[in-house]
């Protein structure tokens, strides 16, 4: 039985505030290539690493949430591709090329593998099976069609747009003919989005000292949909400038996950007042909608109707600065780690 060293991406301990590289170290253990016999387990090669904002709230400590708790002194967990190395599931072999949940290392042992996918289609980069053609894909697609009830024409407005899922929905949306704005952080990430992602236009958010007459300015006539990916200041400015019966994607709200105590929303008046609906979900509640959306989106990405940005970084070294540069905007588009590019 083959034994081979296993680095690892571990959490010191519960993070408070904003996230620090400190927060995590790289260690080295060992690790068997193969699975204990009679288990169902399997053992991956992982290939590629998802960053993701959601991660944030699995660093400290919670109860009660959809995503557990990271476990101090462990490797983090998070969305990746693998290979399979070894399997005593009948519904995995060695050999198969997954995508889901698995550890910030080099190998992985899994034991539940209701989180993992089998990847068929392998004439796209693997690497889009941490965004586009995964986790970050399924939200854009659930959230947009699903969620939204978007139709041709509507005004959308986007936040965090250039990023893994809001690139996506603004071509979504462009595709099914509406006019699209979207807000990012910086002038390289607003280019990004009217000269890549087909935009319609956007603007930075951090240059705009009034969002709610920055909205205006954008949409005169008001918002049909907001995709909400940030909370706070910018959600108080939407409800402002939403149309009567618009609809509102609660995805993410990046700008509270570091705050010890969120800020306050102060204009839910506006919910009542326009008949507007605010849904939050969950990709998970969605997954058994991926055949579909593969249906959909495969075709568009070979002939070149959508596009997808990736920010990499090369080796699991780097993968604790990877993440924590999330909530301080320094990628630019999809963040993926490369731990083996085979």
């Amino acid at each position: 039985m083959a034994e081979v060293s296993n680095k690892q991406v571990i959490l010191k301990g519960y993070v408070t505030g904003f996230p620090k590289e400190s927060d995590m170290e790289i260690r080295t253990t060992t690790v068997k290539l193969e699975v204990p016999v009679g288990s169902n387990a399997v053992l991956l090669k992982n290939l590629y690493l998802s960053c993701d904002p959601y991660m944030r709230s699995r660093m400290k400590k919670t109860e009660g949430s959809y995503a557990q708790s990271f476990t101090p002194g462990s490797p983090i967990v998070g969305y990746g591709v693998a290979r399979v190395l070894d399997s005593g599931h009948p519904n995995f072999k060695k050999g198969d090329l997954v995508w889901g949940i698995t550890g910030w290392e080099e190998y992985s042992i899994i034991t539940d593998t209701q989180g993992l996918f089998k990847i068929q289609h392998t004439d796209v980069p693997l690497s889009y099976y941490t965004g586009i053609l995964g986790m970050a894909g399924t939200t854009a697609y659930a959230g947009f069609y699903e969620v939204c009830s978007p139709k041709k024409g509507e005004t959308v407005f986007i936040s965090a747009a250039s990023g893994a899922v809001g690139q996506l929905v603004g071509q979504f949306a462009k595709l099914l003919g509406c006019h699209i704005v979207g807000s990012a952080g910086s002038k390289e990430k607003v280019d990004l989005l009217k000269n890549k992602f087909g935009f319609d236009d956007a603007f930075n958010y951090k240059e705009e000292p009034d969002l709610n007459a920055a909205l205006k300015r954008h949409f005169p006539d008001g918002i049909d949909i907001y995709f909400e990916n940030v909370g706070g200041k910018m959600l108080d400015a939407v409800l402002l400038n939403m149309k009567l019966h618009g609809r509102i994607a609660v995805c993410g709200m990046i700008s509270q996950y570091n705050l010890e105590k969120p800020e306050g929303v102060h204009n839910l008046f506006c919910l009542i007042s326009k008949r507007i609906r605010m849904e939050g979900f969950l990709v998970l509640d969605y997954y058994h909608l991926y055949p579909k959306y593969l249906e959909m989106v495969v075709p568009y990405i070979k002939e070149g109707k959508i596009t997808y940005v990736e920010d990499v970084t090369e080796g699991l070294e780097g993968a604790p600065s990877a993440l924590i540069g999330l909530f301080s905007g320094r990628n630019v588009g999809k963040k993926v780690v490369v731990v083996s590019a085979e």
